[in-house]
């Protein structure tokens, strides 16, 4: 009996340290992997997590300030139709096609 107890306790201790060099295996290779993920990171010319929050912040208020203005030009347009009488669905020339309109006129 005596026997087969440290047989039992000697195959306990085996799984056991077999067991921990598995774990100490298993965070070594975690380790390695996330070296190399960083510094296949770092190559790529990754942003971090912050970075790309900071961005995205400033693209929201970017895009959120664009609705605010394109609801004020909307708002003045509307206002000047009111006070002129015109209609200004159809944008107004700019200098440089004005400029082009009144050069094939003088060349005809």
């Amino acid at each position: 009996m005596q026997t087969d107890n440290r047989l039992f306790d000697d195959l306990a201790r085996m799984a056991g340290g077999a067991l921990n060099a598995l774990t100490g295996m298993k965070t070594e290779v975690e380790s390695l992997v996330r070296q190399q993920i960083e510094q296949l990171g770092a190559n790529l010319r990754l942003v971090t997590r912050e970075e790309f929050d900071a961005v995205q912040a400033m693209a929201a208020k970017a895009r959120d300030e664009q609705e605010s203005l394109a609801l004020r030009v909307a708002a003045l347009e509307d206002e000047l139709r009111r006070l002129k009488g015109d209609d200004l669905s159809q944008p107004a020339m700019t200098s440089v096609e004005k400029d082009k309109n009144t050069g094939a006129e003088e060349q005809a």
